[in-house]
């Protein structure tokens, strides 16, 4: 039997992405956030409209989406109560978030330059996606409590970097769903990967039928 329920938010199971922007001093911030989903080589991701690298990203135009596994869940709860924005923003004051200019080494994680933008890699993540901000969207604007607090983003991946050990044997361009153990957010608490738990009938589509031109 199903009842009528209103959860205050409706995180039912997303990715944990770690975003890494340029200051405006050039110096690195780094913000964990799971809203987020992907088409082709294209993202959308939902995010603070007063967050620092949300100011960074429209200033700059880009940043690095960098895929934690389960093994960096550490350094991603590190982050959790961090803010690159000084002073803290009222909202997130209330939340216990604290000012912290240097993420990289709170987190204990090591910045990695990328090839297409200024914004580093996470050299611990295992899948780095670096991205290039094509359209910024308004959310929620006709609910007055909400107008101009939140956004999407539309971005486009011009590069990608795996780990190899996550390849699929043999194929340089695979990911193989049995070696990939991404980091999940659910209800604000910290979820892995089971095994598969069933064969999916998609999977018999070529892989290679989706692929859109993309950049080398």
């Amino acid at each position: 039997m199903h009842s009528v329920s209103k959860p205050a938010i409706l995180y039912f199971g997303t990715p944990v992405v770690l975003i890494s922007t340029l200051n405006e001093n050039n110096t690195y911030n780094l913000a964990p956030i799971s809203s987020i989903f992907w088409l082709g080589w294209r993202c959308i991701i939902g995010i603070s409209a007063s967050s620092k690298t949300t100011e960074n990203m429209i200033r700059n135009g880009e940043c690095v989406l960098n895929l934690p596994s389960v093994n960096e869940v550490d350094a991603i709860d590190r982050l959790a109560l961090t803010t690159g924005s000084n002073p803290v923003p009222e909202t997130k004051k209330s939340r216990g978030y604290y000012y912290e200019p240097d993420k990289f080494e709170t987190a204990n994680l090591t910045p990695q330059q990328s090839e297409f933008v200024n914004a580093p890699r996470v050299l611990e993540c295992p899948v780095q996606l670096e991205a290039e901000l094509i359209t910024v969207y308004p959310m929620a604007d006709e609910d007055p409590s909400l107008r101009g607090r939140i956004v999407t983003m539309e971005l486009k991946i011009l590069r990608v970097h795996v780990e190899e050990s996550i390849l699929m044997e043999g194929n340089s361009n695979r990911i193989d769903p049995d070696k990939w153990r991404p980091l999940i957010m659910s209800f604000q608490h910290f979820y892995g990967l089971s095994e598969r738990v069933h064969s999916s009938r998609l999977a018999s589509i070529p892989e290679g039928m989706y692929a859109a031109r993309v950049r080398g």
